[in-house]
């Protein structure tokens, strides 16, 4: 990586390192090797990560995280996240954190039941709750598909106002539709 890196002199790395438990299960079945969260979203992202502070361009990481990241829980996905988050944090590189809720849409690229049901299940309870007059719930916690959050992701990558900024679910939402709604009609979105 460090190779690559060093060979392309990015102005900006996206982070996008992430795994499931059933993904790390059927590895571990398959081949013995552990592809859990320490792994991969931990071990992957620090690795990539330490390339990054030594290609010599300084580049902008940009780290997909996700909602509900603090210090101290127990969740282990989330755990990990808030490693990786306070390791940006103390320094080398120019950051931004990306926080988004659940990732919806039709082509991702693995099928995963469980996020479906639950992004679903959320988005039932919060426009219930938006017409009850709690349109913020919905706007924090909301699902978003990966189509805006990609366009808000390379959004805030090049905004030099989100350096150093962990950037939450409704704010990835409102660049990622600025994004799109900016866009030439002859585009594919």
């Amino acid at each position: 990586m460090t190779a690559t890196l060093t060979g392309l002199r990015p102005d900006v790395v996206f982070a996008l390192l992430g795994t499931i438990r059933a993904r790390a299960r059927r590895e571990r079945a398959e081949t013995g090797r552990d592809a859990g969260y320490e792994a991969v979203d931990y071990g992957l992202t620090m690795m990539l990560l330490a390339a990054a502070r030594a290609c010599g361009s300084e580049p902008r990481f940009v780290y997909l995280s996700a909602i509900g990241v603090q210090e101290g829980t127990t969740n282990p996905y989330l755990a990990v996240r808030a490693r990786v988050e306070a390791a940006l944090r103390e320094g080398g590189l120019p950051y931004t954190i990306a926080r988004p809720s659940f990732i919806t849409g039709p082509d991702r690229d693995e099928f995963r039941p469980a996020e479906r049901v639950g992004a679903w299940l959320v988005d039932g309870v919060l426009s219930g709750l938006a017409h009850l007059g709690s349109a913020r719930l919905r706007e924090r916690y909301g699902s978003m598909t990966n189509v805006v959050l990609a366009e808000a992701l390379v959004r805030v990558a090049l905004e030099p106002g989100m350096a150093g900024r962990v950037v939450e679910s409704e704010e990835l939402r409102r660049q990622g539709a600025a994004a799109l709604s900016a866009r030439p009609r002859s585009l594919p979105a």
